[in-house]
């Protein structure tokens, strides 16, 4: 499919490297591309990045009939552009997109997109330690109407937008509040799926953590409340002992793509990974007994981020005394070498943008 591409006549002055955020800056540019019924995917375009006009009824408003995806480019030291395993991106989106009967994107197709967005708006990329351009893939269902069915048109988009760290803490550990009380997600429903509906109905926990003074919230499964899930932007790995444990993936949290790469880093250094239920209750032992040695999360805004803190129920356990693990650091220095491209891609997951 050809992609057309509409330059903009009024660039935007760029931000300080220096002083990134995240997700408040875009780029000059956006990709479109439409769907319709009987005709499928069609019209592939990029445009100046502008308001959307819609419908006051149209169902995405409505009904959250919506899926997305997060990734990042980086420009490496002699100026190459490098996207870390879109084509996972754009797989997952699929598996999303089947649970929210929207229909599926070819992935070459949706890297190609990618790419090209990128690459019109490549000038965006920062280069400063740390920094790179976050892309955000996101499908919206567009039919004006009132009424509970699929869409019968969506619009699949692409805007991009430099940033910085994600936590104010950087790699410094984070404080995480494990929730007791709301749920998340359950066996069935929306959990591994990457859509809005997941991350509204962690709100409400999310505020109440931070004023309480914490990063984030530590979700627990939403039957018995005993299990370990995922944090809200991250899926959670927990060195105990000589093991690294992460919950196993069952249809209620998310199928990292940064968590995939840490268990296949871990295991080529030898390093015993187990994908299994664990409970808090077995975590808090295991700080009991000395055996807790780091906590961390994984996620493709922070990368790795480790967990010093967590708070259930009123109990505080301190993690490694509060500092980031030498595993911990290990892990976040090999995959954000490979990104930014000084070191060595052995899983061959980059891709240049060219």
């Amino acid at each position: 499919m050809t992609i057309t591409i509409e330059k903009t006549s009024s660039p935007k002055q760029k931000p300080d490297q220096n002083n990134l955020g995240f997700g408040e800056i875009f780029t000059d540019h956006m990709f479109i591309m439409d769907y319709t019924e009987g005709m499928g995917w069609h019209d592939a375009r990029i445009i100046p990045y502008a308001p959307l006009l819609v419908d006051p009824a149209t169902m995405v408003l409505h009904y959250g009939q919506a899926v997305f995806e997060g990734l990042k480019a980086y420009k490496t030291k002699d100026g190459r552009i490098l996207l870390f395993r879109p084509e996972q991106n754009m797989a997952r989106i699929n598996i999303s997109n089947d649970r929210l009967c929207i229909p599926p994107l070819d992935i070459d197709l949706a890297v190609d997109a990618i790419k090209a967005v990128v690459k019109v708006d490549q000038d965006w990329i920062p280069d400063v330690e740390g920094t790179s351009l976050y892309i955000r893939p996101f499908i919206i269902a567009t039919d004006p109407y009132l009424g509970v069915r699929p869409s019968n048109t969506y619009k699949f988009m692409i805007i991009l937008g430099p940033v910085g760290a994600y936590y104010p803490e950087g790699i410094d550990p984070v404080k995480i509040y494990v929730e007791s009380g709301y749920v998340r997600a359950v066996l069935g429903g929306l959990g591994f799926a990457k859509t809005p509906a997941n991350y509204a109905a962690s709100l409400k926990a999310q505020v109440e953590a931070k004023y309480k003074g914490y990063t984030q919230v530590l979700w627990l499964d939403g039957v018995e409340k005993k299990y370990v899930e995922e944090v809200g932007t991250m899926n959670v790995f927990f060195v105990i002992g000589d093991e690294v444990v992460t919950p196993s993936l069952e249809g209620s949290i998310l199928p990292g793509i940064t968590r995939d790469s840490t268990i296949t880093l871990l295991k080529s250094w030898g390093i015993k990974v187990s994908e299994r239920r664990v409970s808090i209750q077995e975590l808090y032992e295991a700080h009991a007994q000395g055996i807790l040695k780091e906590a961390f999360g994984t996620g493709t805004a922070a990368v790795i981020s480790p967990i010093g803190e967590l708070n259930w129920d009123g109990n505080q356990i301190f993690v490694n005394d509060g500092k980031i693990g030498d595993l911990s650091q290990r892990i976040y220095d090999n995959i954000t070498g490979v990104q930014n491209g000084t070191l060595d891609d052995k899983f061959g997951w980059t891709v240049e943008v060219k």
